[in-house]
């Protein structure tokens, strides 16, 4: 095997035994991402300077027989809406091209704590605004399996550099759909956090009460491993708790709800069959499948995209061209300031977003759309506390269908957001749920997503490690 290709706990063993070094080991990384990446799109900019020093501190650390973490060491890519102290943070958007980032978020001062080694910062759709990766002012992010189509998006240049061998891991915030589509598109692990678990400090916001980071892994225990790391309160985030994570050691009787509302129009036959191949295999294990109801499923997508096209809105109003990002000031007043530096430091999706977020707010209709959609919300939440109290786990579909070709869908946006009718309605309850790769059409993966009750990730690594040895 190629330096490359191996996971987490084999690169620790791999260091620890002295069979390579951790800089011997970042250098091969980038190698393979100067080699590859031109095709597939996958990085925005490296940091080459920052990795071998962090590379360096590991190896040092070996050589005086100090205690490493498992991360110690281990590259990976960081998508482009997370602050690196010293790094450019772009979001993918013009409007902060030139952005230099003053301090580190609070993910990425715990990954330093651990040792990672951070490669590079990776693409996305513009301020986290996408499925497909295509909303990027910079470039469109291909699937590794097949470049003629999209790898899932917003964060599908972390996907990518995952699923190409370009990053050991990768960290992406998902606001609806954002970890686990380009996972299921790309063919890896990728678990959207609860809630609160992990800090949103030094996170661009796309959506405060959505977003969420991430990780991004070749498998299951390579997610575990970054979730306990990254997880836990940070003084500098109010929303974030105080929360210890305990792996369930022992498989588990789960009983296991499959949520008919999942299984209705618009889902490929194609992937229903894999899903429903995997659901009997996990039956065959002794696990108990229970059909239930999420009755609020079909208001889902209407409510997020109220919701957060009103937060993302009031969120980008600070980037106004005065005080720092793109800005066009050889204008006459302050009104043609704000006017041009938006118009031209934001693309085509962004500006969508604004403005129904802004329409939704606006006087006279703030109880008919905001007020209603967050009523909403509240029944969804519901859905999923009444199924709790019923099941263990939820399992089902991450997409309807398998990644689709780039430019396919980019001219209509409803068509775009339909591929998000089984992930957001986990956003708006705030609870966790990963994509894990279980199969494939013609070349394309397909996930199947496990949903799990706030802060029970430990669940969801239990049966996605069972399904991963039987898939």
């Amino acid at each position: 095997m190629e330096l490359q290709n191996f996971t987490i706990k084999q690169i620790n063993r791999g260091l620890k035994a002295k069979e390579f070094s951790a800089k011997e080991l970042t250098l091969a990384y980038f190698d393979k991402i100067k080699k590859t990446d031109n095709e597939i799109g996958a990085y925005l900019g490296l940091s080459e300077n920052l990795a071998l020093k962090q590379a360096e501190l590991s190896d040092e650390k070996i050589k005086n027989n100090e205690e490493i973490s498992e991360l110690a060491g281990v590259p990976c890519g960081i998508k482009d809406n997370i602050l690196v102290e010293g790094e450019k943070c772009t979001c993918a958007s013009r409007m902060l091209e030139n952005y230099i980032a003053s301090y580190d978020a609070g993910c990425i001062k715990k990954l330093k704590e651990s040792g990672a080694v951070i490669l590079g910062k990776t693409n996305l759709d513009e301020f986290a605004f996408g499925s497909s990766c295509e909303n990027s002012a910079f470039k469109v992010t291909k699937n590794p399996h097949d470049l003629s189509c999209v790898s899932g998006g917003s964060s599908g240049g972390s996907a990518a550099a995952v699923a190409s061998d370009q990053a050991c891991f990768a960290l992406g915030t998902d606001t609806g759909c954002s970890v686990r589509t380009p996972a299921s598109f790309c063919g890896v692990v990728g678990l959207k956090t609860t809630y609160g678990s992990v800090s949103r400090s030094g996170v661009i916001a796309s959506a405060s009460s959505l977003d969420q980071v991430g990780p991004l892994a070749k498998n299951v225990e390579d997610a575990e491993i970054i979730f306990n790391a990254i997880s836990g309160k940070d003084p500098k985030d109010a929303t974030s708790v105080e929360f210890k994570y305990e792996k369930l050691t022992k498989e588990k009787p789960f009983i296991i709800g499959v949520p008919r509302e999942f299984f209705g129009k618009g889902l490929s036959k194609d992937v229903e069959k894999i899903i429903k191949n995997t659901i009997t295999k996990i039956e065959d294990q002794g696990f108990k499948i229970q059909e239930i109801s999420l009755p609020s499923t079909d208001f889902a997508l209407a409510c997020y995209y109220i919701i957060q096209t009103s937060e993302a809105s009031a969120n980008l109003a600070r980037f106004d061209g005065i005080r720092y990002g793109f800005s066009k000031r050889d204008k006459e007043n302050l009104l043609d300031v704000y006017m041009a530096s938006r118009g031209q430091g934001f693309g085509i999706e962004t500006k969508r977003r604004i403005m129904l977020g802004t329409y939704s707010l606006s006087s006279g209709y703030y109880d008919a759309y905001y007020k209603k959609a967050q009523e909403v919300r509240l029944l969804i939440k519901q859905d999923f506390i009444n199924a709790f109290a019923k099941v263990d786990l939820i399992i089902g579909p991450v997409t309807p269908f398998p990644a689709f070709k780039i430019g396919e869908k980019a001219s209509d946006p409803l068509s775009m957001y339909l591929a998000d009718i089984y992930t957001v309605p986990i956003n708006l309850a705030g609870v966790p749920a990963m994509s894990l790769p279980v199969g494939k059409i013609g070349k394309l993966p397909v996930g199947l997503q496990i949903i799990a009750n706030h802060f029970e990730e430990n669940k969801i690594f239990n049966i996605a490690s069972i399904i991963e040895k039987i898939v």
